[in-house]
């Protein structure tokens, strides 16, 4: 059984945010510009940072 994977954008700037939602954008492994993407396992530890700055980020299925 293959894990189900996402795709993580940045949509918006990590600059004048809470070091918090900082720290999950660079857990996520974005935070260095807007535009990036990465494609990740969902898991209940990534769907929790996802929920954290789910107002700077899109998320897509992957297929």
């Amino acid at each position: 059984m293959a894990d189900k994977m996402i795709k993580v954008t940045q949509i918006k700037s990590h600059h004048g945010r809470i070091e918090n939602q900082k720290a999950n954008l660079i857990g996520l492994g974005l935070g260095r510009r807007i535009g990036c993407e990465k494609i990740l396992k969902d898991t209940p530890e990534v769907r929790g940072m996802i929920r954290k700055v789910n107002h700077l980020i899109k998320v897509e299925e992957v297929k």
